[in-house]
């Protein structure tokens, strides 16, 4: 811990410095600086409150070592023992969350996403399972208020998606459903399976933070966009106009379709939303990957992995694999209550990135 230390004497003088501005007359008439201050005080806080919370336990510490050294009575030493037991319990606990605290946080994780959802092998069971993945992320974001858009949609049948795109707006977002990227697996029964013989197929997820047009411009040079019928549900009017729209980014050769909407504008703004999205993502794995070929240490992310997840429907059973976490609790999962896995994979690659920079 002691080469942390350092950093939260930093950070508690920064705290300190901020408090005090907060109290300046320059600033309390200054709607916008005030703001600003107070969320970065507001940031510090939690790690400056478990940070005097661990020196007052390590001053506690000391005092009953003291006590230890200087007493000769054997219940007294049996109680100041249990005592320094205990604070030193706590003050590894603190220690602990003090390290994740100052962790570089990810930039992305206070953004909305853009979660992109693909049948892969399987046929129709693939995209029923596609369909049953959009009602599973759709409650979650529910049971967290969040604003939830469907940006783009192919749809499989009557009840399942070859593929289907959502903007998902909401504090946290990224943070929450980052580690949902890779290969979903099912293994179930199918309707139209008489012999009852169970089938195994796939869908993709992706995972990408929302791009703001700061971070991602696009040049208008870039782009190739070429505007057709709607050939999928939609009403009259979707068929008999030229509404679709497919962006072409000529420098990258990423194409992004969008026919749900009437308007052809709606369309095209939901087209560049997602182009963006892939573009900041693209940018950001090739820097994750220069960063990790330099240090020479591969850390996990839970992106992209093959096979992340297995939904049983026989054993009632949901297994993450990254982790080995399996949960029997498959109907509930399906419905959003995802928050056990979540947390289960938060906590696995936060300890990950600790190793790495222990």
């Amino acid at each position: 811990m002691a080469r942390w230390f350092a950093k939260l004497q930093e950070i508690e003088a920064r705290y300190e410095a901020l408090t005090a501005r907060l109290g300046d007359a320059a600033v309390l008439q200054d709607p916008s600086a005030y703001q600003k201050a107070a969320k970065a005080q507001a940031d510090l806080g939690p790690v400056v409150e478990r940070y005097r919370a661990y020196r007052k336990l390590e001053r506690e510490a000391a005092e009953t070592r003291g006590i230890l050294k200087e007493t000769i009575d054997p219940d007294m030493r049996a109680l100041a023992e249990g005592e320094l037991k205990e604070l030193e319990r706590r003050a590894a606990t603190l220690e602990e969350e003090l390290q994740r605290l100052l962790l570089p946080r990810d930039p992305n994780d206070e953004k909305n996403i853009i979660l992109e959802l693909r049948a892969g092998a399987g046929g129709e069971e693939a995209s029923l399972f596609a369909a049953d993945l959009f009602r599973m992320y759709v409650r979650y974001a529910e049971r967290h208020r969040w604003r939830v858009e469907v940006l783009s949609s192919h749809e499989a049948g009557t009840r399942g998606f070859r593929e289907v795109i959502l903007g998902i707006e909401g504090k946290g977002a990224y943070s929450r459903l980052k580690f949902e990227g890779g290969v979903h697996r099912v293994q179930r029964v199918p309707e139209t399976e008489a012999a009852g013989r169970i089938h195994t197929s796939t869908v993709t997820v992706a995972v990408l933070p929302e791009a703001e047009e700061v971070e991602v411009q696009l040049a208008p040079k870039d782009l190739r966009i070429d505007v057709y019928r709607s050939t999928g549900p939609g009403g009259q009017s979707v068929n008999t106009t030229d509404s679709a729209v497919r962006i072409t980014h000529l420098p990258t050769g990423l194409v992004v379709t969008c026919q749900d909407e009437k308007s052809q504008h709606k369309n095209k703004a939901k087209a560049l939303k997602v182009l963006r999205a892939r573009l900041l993502e693209q940018a950001q794995a090739e820097q994750r990957a220069k960063i990790d070929q330099d240090r020479g240490n591969q850390v996990g992310t839970g992106e992209r992995a093959e096979k992340i997840r297995t939904y049983n429907f026989p054993q009632n059973r949901v297994t993450d694999h990254r982790i080995g976490l399996t949960l029997h609790s498959l109907p509930a999962i399906l419905d959003g209550e995802l928050q056990p896995l979540l947390e289960g994979l938060a906590a696995h690659f936060q300890a990950e990135r600790l190793k790495a920079v222990s």
